[in-house]
């Protein structure tokens, strides 16, 4: 215990005397909020839409197969599985098991989650399995025989961490794990590069590179682009400032010396067969901040700085991204926050550029997957508030189908989406979507959603989720693109870093308040929700400006702003927040930090729901624990509930997740709408 932090204790994760006290906050909150009426039927409706059969099984190309990863009623942690396009485009796929993960659980006594997999290409037999316990960042790594769908007795393993791992070739990977004191930066991630050949110990791994101490990570990966076989290096300075090397092979097969590609820390680069592609992120070489350019690789290399200008943003569009296929690219491109797509063709004339159609207005678009080593395909997913998804297949320079429709989850009958701004303190016009009854009378419940931070777009989605528990019981959805995001680019997100943060929860506070200007809402009738950055989105509102709310719901939620930096992968955020150590920084996270804002006396705050896992190991749950155990201490109207698993997702199922929702929306109804 701390004289200036009373609540310290609490930030002992598996603490008995914090665990204890979780169990009781938890009990509290279910005998609030799960145990009245109407709680079991909303949260069988909410899973009846998470396990809905007819969602779309989106998948992931490797070789002659498309691979998915499902969870549903019966398969409860998930099954890994694959099928042949052919398959794929029937209503009801036959789709062939590959990994089982309830029934692994079973057998080892684990609650294992699923966190990915890495497939040696071009046999596509050859995969390493990344198994996480009940969520965690943190994940143990195991190779698979994708031909006799068993692991590999003897193959590589490694222990649980926040490991890096992919193929170089069938007995060689990259790797960079927990080697020890020194081996991981202050965020838990690794800073050395190995390579590690089969059948040697992991201790004995050849060491290739190794961050700085003060580094948040190191990386490499193995270009296995047929004709273009290459190894590259990642240093991740901090959030936002990187390296990219080469790593040049010497005729006797040892590493020279890594090559840095030559472009700004603050850009993003990649390299794809013989084009180097840069995503700006301050003005370079006469181009401006948010642009995407190409550049001839080896041409660049020698000192040729000429570059393609693949895109150029305005003060309404910005870039959302590009995929590559095999001789084309498709960018996506964002105006007011809605998708643009278009395919770009380089040539021996330069590039080309055709729209790629079939995105109404109002929605998003995304390709979902590629295979740019073999074919032109794609699949392209388009989506909007009131749209279930349509996954499309295309060629691109060719047809494109539709393969996967989403179901129609909720009645949108009456419903409609509207998109407004509200000018924020300093004049910023500030974009939000609406989405609600077409010809309400008068103001109603309105659940406000927002992020801010960390370069995250608030797009136009479907969530079947907020249909069935929000929309269809007669509320307002309304989803605000606040600066700290990348919805306008580069500009829109630092706009809002470090002693800057307060501008995001000025444009937040100016979408409360327009809602009510606009008599879409009153603020009694107002709810916010925000999870992780958006859950210190949430404790900034209800400490700043909690006149504007009747109930705010904080997801695993950052609080103290003090103590970020030493809880788990706090101090990779850093570059975003700014540094409690810094004199130059400490007094304006002082002035954010919620945990430090609380008053016992001459504040009146509106209730709140606080959602957290004990085993999130990337936002410390201690955040939620001691802001509950404060505002409790002073008399205010606060829940707390803590999911014993369920890593920074708060939950690795469906039943979890249902009963999170339902919490959800049970608080914030009751709250909101007093007679009903």
């Amino acid at each position: 215990m701390s004289d200036e932090d009373p609540y310290l204790w609490l930030e002992d994760i598996s603490g008995e005397a914090a665990l204890d006290w979780v169990r009781e906050r938890n009990d509290e909150t279910v005998a609030a909020l799960a145990e009245v009426p109407g709680f079991k039927e909303l949260e069988r409706g909410i899973r009846e839409v998470l396990d809905d059969d007819g969602r779309i099984p989106y998948v992931t190309r490797r070789g002659g197969h498309l691979y998915n990863f499902w969870q549903d009623a019966d398969h409860v942690r998930g099954l890994w599985r694959r099928t042949t396009l052919e398959e794929y485009r029937k209503d009801r796929p036959a789709w062939e098991p590959v990994l089982d993960l309830d029934a692994l659980a079973e057998v080892e006594g684990e609650k294992w989650a699923w966190a990915g997999s890495s497939v040696l290409a071009p046999d596509h037999r050859h995969a390493l399995v990344m198994l996480s316990r009940d969520g965690a960042d943190a994940c143990v790594v195991r190779e698979f025989d994708l031909v006799t769908l068993k692991f590999v007795e003897g193959g590589f393993e490694v222990a649980e961490a926040k490991t890096r791992i992919g193929w170089i070739d069938r007995d060689r990977v990259w790797i960079g794990t927990d080697f020890g004191p020194g081996s991981m930066s202050g965020s838990g991630y690794p800073l050395q590069v190995r390579r590690w050949r089969r059948g040697t110990p992991l201790a004995e791994a050849e060491p290739v590179y190794e961050g700085r101490p003060s580094d948040l990570s190191a990386t490499a990966w193995r270009d296995d682009t047929p004709g273009f076989e290459r190894d590259f290096v990642h240093r991740q300075i901090d959030f936002w400032n990187q390296e990219l090397f080469l790593l040049p092979a010497r005729t006797d097969g040892s590493d020279g010396p890594p090559l840095k590609i030559d472009v700004p820390d603050d850009a993003s680069a990649s390299v794809y067969r013989n084009w180097l592609t840069v995503t700006t992120k301050s003005p370079w070489l006469g181009h401006p901040a948010g642009a995407l350019l190409a550049f001839d690789f080896d041409a660049f290399r020698a000192g040729e700085r000429e570059a393609e200008v693949l895109f150029t943003p305005d003060e309404r569009t910005a870039l959302g991204g590009y995929s590559w296929t095999r001789h084309h690219l498709v960018l996506t491109t964002r105006a007011d926050v809605s998708s643009r797509m278009e395919l770009l063709t380089p040539g021996p004339g330069g590039w080309s550029r055709a729209p790629l159609p079939g995105v109404p207005p109002l929605s998003t678009a995304s390709v979902t997957c590629t295979d740019p080593d073999v074919s032109d395909e794609y699949f392209l997913n388009v989506s909007g508030f009131l749209q279930p998804s349509t996954l499309y297949r295309g060629t691109a320079g060719g047809d494109s189908e539709s393969v996967k429709q989403g179901p129609a989850l909720f009645d949108t009958a009456g419903l409609a989406v509207r998109q407004y701004f509200a000018t924020s303190a300093d004049g910023t016009r500030v974009p939000y979507f609406v989405v609600g009854p077409e010809d309400r009378p008068g103001p109603g419940p309105t659940l406000l959603y927002g992020y801010g931070g960390f370069e995250v777009s608030m797009v136009p989605y479907y969530s079947a989720v907020t249909g069935r528990a929000w929309l269809a019981r007669g509320g307002t959805y309304v989803v605000a693109g606040i600066r700290g995001g990348h919805e306008y680019g580069p500009s829109w997100h630092q706009a809002a870093l470090g002693a800057n943060r307060v501008r995001a929860y000025e444009d937040f506070a100016a979408v409360a308040r327009d809602l009510v200007a606009r008599d879409i809402t009153t603020s009694a009738q107002l709810g916010i929700e925000g999870g992780s950055n958006g859950g210190l989105l949430m404790g900034a509102m209800l400490t700043r400006d909690p006149e504007l709310f009747g109930a705010v719901v904080a997801h695993v939620p950052l609080l103290d702003m003090l103590r970020f930096h030493k809880l788990l992968a706090g101090a990779s955020w850093i570059a975003e927040y700014g540094d409690p150590d810094s004199p130059a920084d400490r007094p304006h996270l002082e002035r954010i930090s919620p945990y430090h804002r609380i008053r016992a006396e001459g504040a009146s705050y509106p209730p709140l729901l606080l959602l957290t896992s004990t085993r999130d190991d990337r936002v410390h749950p201690g955040h939620a624990r001691k802001m509950a155990a404060r505002l409790r201490e002073f008399g205010h109207p606060v829940l707390f509930h803590e999911h014993l698993g369920g890593g920074h997702a708060g939950a690795t199922d469906h039943g979890q997740t249902a009963f999170n929702e339902a919490l959800v929306h049970t608080f914030l109804w009751d709250r909101l709408t007093p007679s009903g």
